[in-house]
Parts: C-alpha cells; structure tokens; sequence
C-alpha cells in the first residue's frame, strides 16, 4: 500500500476532474484499482487532514483516467470490474455492463416472492450474471437456470457467481433465449430478461462510449426494439407453470406494446413498473 497525504491526493484529485469525466466514474477508478472506498473518500472530503494508502501510485491511476477520457472507453471495462447492489462484479466487452435502474428488477422479485420461497426461476440473456447471482444469494433454498448465447459472456457470468457465492444454486446454460432450457418446460415459477430492447435507428445514435465499447449483441433489438422480447413472450408459456411471473426489461417508450404482446400471449395481472426516474422501464404478468 503507497501512503500519501489527503492534501497531495485532493489537490490530484481535482486535478483530474478539471480535465473531464464524472464523480461517479472516478470513484469507480478509485475503488476498483486504488483500493479507496467510495466511503472512506467522502470521509477524507469532510476532513482532509492526515494520510491515506493506495494500492497503485497516482501516476498509474492518472494513466487510466486519461485513456478513459482519450478513448471514451467505460470505466468499468478498464477497471474489469463495477459494483451492483452489494456485488462487485467482474466486466469485460463480452458482457453489457449492468445499469443501475435494472437492480429494480430484483426489487420486483422481492415484492412477488418472500425469500423463505423455494423457487425455479431463469434468467435469459444473463451477461455478467448479475441478475441470477443477486436472486440466488437472495433466494438461498431456490434454484436457478442463467442462459446465454455467448460462451464468452458465460464464462464471466460463472466467474462471477464463484466469486460471490459459496452456494451452488444457480447454474448456467449457453443457447438463445429458451432454447437451453427444453427440459424446464412447465417448470418455471418465475422468468426474467434484460433483453437487447435498443431499435436500430436509436441504436445508431448512442454515444460513442456505448456504441464503440458494449456489445452490440446485448443492445440491438432489431428494427422496432421489439424482436428478441416477441420471442421471449411468444415461448414463455411452454416453460412457466400455471400462474408463473414474466419479468421483462423494456426500452423507455415500449412498455404499452410490451403489455399487449402479454395479453396476447394470455398474460394476466400486467403491470407496467416505472424506474427511479418515472420511466415505464419494465412490464410484468402472470401466466393465466
């Protein structure tokens, strides 16, 4: 550990985020590979005497800040790792780094299921297997299935679960969608998705940071957004037992159409659930 005054790193601090970039991606740098907590430095802001310790010096720190701001290449993918809920998950370009508006889909979970429930639940298109780690560390006495069509995004998604847990409750399949999952037909009591719900004409004009650096696998939804979230609705009965929940992540302006894919489709008990900012992000049913 490299010791330096919290007057010397304040004034570096600074220094860095005159040149650009956000607090939030800073504290991602600082945490990740400086071995500060997002804790300890609102502590040394409030009282910036004495000193503190850093796994890496400034300058190796200052390096990486920089190729982020040169670049444009996310944080997290140079840090390899981010944090989601309480996880602190391991990231590459194989996989979509996770949103913080998607941690409510595990609040929707918990408002569905009481925790001492004994669950079969999937998670389809599972990427860094924050989803299905965060249900399962949850839902201890369930199990779980994670599904997705990238061997690639798999092996980070296990990584992940073995770096979080000691439980062996959640186990990983790679295929598209359902297609894995052939001998969990009628199984299911609960299946949830982030799918790609990006249109293409919406997909073009991302910023460059997402566009140039996450999968464009994980995003493109097709020419409406619609396409992989039709085939995830059209199958789901196949593979959710009778009064089985539907979760689905959806873009801002389609959760109407989601919800009428679901009617037909035979979903009842439809909900449109609006994220932290007031945005209809997901859509809910039961089947039959």
């Amino acid at each position: 550990m490299l010791s330096i005054s919290v007057e010397e790193f304040l004034f570096w601090k600074k220094k860095q985020l005159s040149k650009g970039g956000d607090q939030q991606s800073f504290a991602v740098l600082l945490d990740c590979i400086g071995g500060l907590p997002t804790s300890d430095l609102n502590l040394i802001s409030i009282k910036p005497e004495g000193k503190l310790y850093l796994k890496q010096n400034l300058e190796f720190l200052e390096s990486i800040w920089n190729e982020h701001l040169l670049k444009c290449c996310p944080i997290q993918y140079l840090c390899g790792i981010t944090f989601w809920r309480d996880l602190k998950l391991k990231v590459s370009n194989k996989v979509l780094i996770p949103r913080s508006e998607t941690e409510l889909i595990v609040d929707i979970v918990f408002n569905l299921f009481r925790k001492s429930e004994k669950l079969f639940f999937a998670e389809l298109g599972t990427g860094s297997g924050a989803i299905s780690i965060a249900l399962a560390l949850a839902y201890p006495f369930s199990e779980g299935v994670a599904t997705d069509i990238d061997q690639d995004a798999l092996e980070v998604a296990i990584k992940n679960y073995m770096n979080s847990s000691k439980q062996s409750n959640l186990k990983f399949y790679c295929g598209n969608w359902w297609s894995p999952l052939e001998s969990f037909k009628g199984k299911l009591d609960l299946a949830i998705s982030n799918p790609p719900y990006i249109p293409k004409n919406t997909y073009e004009k991302l910023p460059k940071e997402v566009k140039n650096f996450e999968p464009k696998l994980a995003l493109l939804g097709g020419e409406d957004g619609l396409k992989h979230i039709k085939e995830i609705i059209q199958k789901a009965p196949l593979f959710l037992k009778e009064r089985g929940w539907l979760i689905l992540e959806n873009h801002f302006d389609q959760g109407e159409k989601v919800r009428q894919l679901l009617i037909k489709n035979k979903f009842t008990s439809i909900e449109i659930v609006k994220d932290l900012s007031g945005i209809g992000r997901f859509t809910i049913g039961r089947y039959k």
